[in-house]
């Protein structure tokens, strides 16, 4: 913990390191879990409701049709004019069209058992044959169990547009079997509704058919004649699906995941698939983890901005506290110690003169005793400025402890240096120094050292140290130089 501490780059990586795991993970463990919740509601609740939904919907929309073929298989004016021999094709073109008009079917149909001959709304068709291939449904309805079938094949009567037959078998009073009656639904109409659900209901509607494996889906991109076992993922749950009949499954296609509700629609004896993709369900909550994640970097940017600007303004007070002098302003000695063999560096490098001064304010325990200690530290602030005031900017000043100053020259040649030294002295024996409304005069002494080449910092300072001991001993407010 102190290493990072005393390091304050290591420190802002430290804590960025940590808010974004922080960030990150929380906003991460809420997406699972989400997620989750959502796939979970998905399944339990929204595609079996969807479902139920859908269910009302189809009995309104197409189990209608089964109605009305079985309203027609039951019709005593169809059995009655079977019955009496089929003598007036007129009647029974007139009666389907109609049915047609009347419901809006595509087609409606009647198939006589006696005579093999295929009514519909223009007329007689065909006659159906046993060995044609396109007649074979009517010879499976014919031997069926069932009361009725449902399949998607070419209407012959309209250009062979494909449509949905419900086949009904149409029996006399006497349960003797009289033929085949039905309506047709086109196709299209079928995924005009299938499309009309999809867009109510946000997700992918489409039929099953049992017998024959096909699949009825409402958008273009699957052709009519589609099977189970030609989808992806699907074809292998159809042995399942067969099984097992209505419930939830889930299946891989495309690298997405799907999830599908089924449910059989007895009346038209088809199963109703409703599927929600898993990425499309989640989109939303998907576009939200992205948008947290990216508020998490701008919170954690923002941190460590703030954390960064804190650092660096108690850091830069904590310098300045360590390398300023808290009363006069000027450097401490410890920031003189920092510089000095800066200033040497550079003057050896250079080959420049350079000096040193040390300065001692005259009998200034005589102000403390005589002012107060107040007035002392008045002094030592105002001679300060004056010192100050004498120098250039690039030249170093410190206060080196108690009532002694050190200044440190650059390029001083030894009488420039010897005439600064004397111009300071001067500036503080003239100068008007008062404490509130005392004046304090004010004298110092001076010890000036010129740089020796290889000298240390510390032997350039005690060689000034010495020469201020001389010109206080020589009677203060005076310059001595080192020898």
């Amino acid at each position: 913990m102190n290493f990072l501490l005393n390091d304050k780059r290591k420190l802002v990586i430290t804590l960025a390191v940590l808010l974004f795991i922080g960030f990150a993970a929380t906003t991460l463990v809420n997406y699972f879990v989400s997620k989750s919740v959502i796939r979970e509601s998905i399944v339990a609740n929204e595609l079996p409701l969807t479902s139920d939904n859908l269910y009302s919907e189809i009995q309104k929309d197409l189990v209608r049709p089964v109605l009305i073929a079985s309203m027609m298989a039951n019709d005593t004016f169809l059995r009655d004019w079977v019955i009496d021999g089929e003598r007036d094709t007129g009647k029974i073109t007139k009666y389907l069209r109609e049915i047609k008009q009347r419901t809006g079917t595509i087609t409606s149909f009647f198939i006589s058992e006696r005579t093999r001959v295929y009514y519909q709304t223009e007329g007689v068709l065909k006659r159906v044959l046993e060995d044609d291939p396109r007649d074979a449904w009517y010879f499976r309805v014919r031997t069926m169990d069932a009361p009725y079938e449902i399949s998607f094949d070419p209407d012959l009567a309209n250009k062979g547009v494909p449509t949905t037959f419900i086949n009904f078998r149409v029996f006399d009073y006497d349960r003797r079997y009289l033929g085949v009656a039905g309506v047709g639904l086109a196709v299209n109409t079928i995924r005009g509704l299938i499309n009309k659900y999809q867009e109510r209901y946000q997700g992918s509607v489409y039929f099953f058919d049992q017998q024959s494996g096909a699949l009825l889906f409402g958008d273009k991109a699957h052709v009519a004649g589609t099977t189970i076992s030609s989808i992806e993922g699907l074809g292998d749950l159809a042995e399942r699906i067969r099984q097992e009949g209505a419930g939830n499954y889930q299946y891989q296609s495309g690298g997405r995941n799907h999830l599908l509700n089924v449910r059989l629609v007895p009346e038209l004896k088809w199963y109703l698939f409703v599927e929600r993709v898993e990425d499309e369900a989640l989109a939303g909550i998907r576009h939200t983890l992205y948008i947290n994640l990216s508020i998490c970097i701008v919170i954690s940017l923002i941190v460590l901005l703030a954390t960064s600007l804190t650092i660096n303004h108690y850091q830069s007070q904590l310098e300045a506290m360590a390398t300023t002098d808290k009363l006069t302003g000027l450097s401490n000695r410890q920031a003189c110690d920092l510089l000095m063999p800066q200033a040497l560096s550079e003057a050896r490098r250079a080959k420049a003169p350079l000096l040193a001064i040390m300065i001692d304010i005259d009998h200034f325990k005589n102000v403390n005793d005589r002012l107060g200690h107040l007035a002392g530290d008045s002094v030592l602030t105002q001679l300060a400025q004056a010192i100050k005031g004498t120098l250039r900017e690039s030249d170093i000043v410190c206060r080196w402890g108690g009532e002694e100053f050190l200044i440190v020259v650059k390029g001083s040649a030894e009488v420039q240096g010897k005439t600064l030294a004397e111009k300071i002295r001067a500036s503080v024996a003239n100068g008007a120094f008062r404490y509130r409304d005392t004046a304090v005069p004010v004298t110092i002494s001076l010890g000036v050292a010129f740089y020796v080449d290889g000298e240390s910092p510390e032997q350039l300072v005690a060689r000034a140290d010495k020469a201020l001991y001389e010109a206080k001993e020589t009677g203060r407010n005076r310059v001595c130089v080192a020898a």
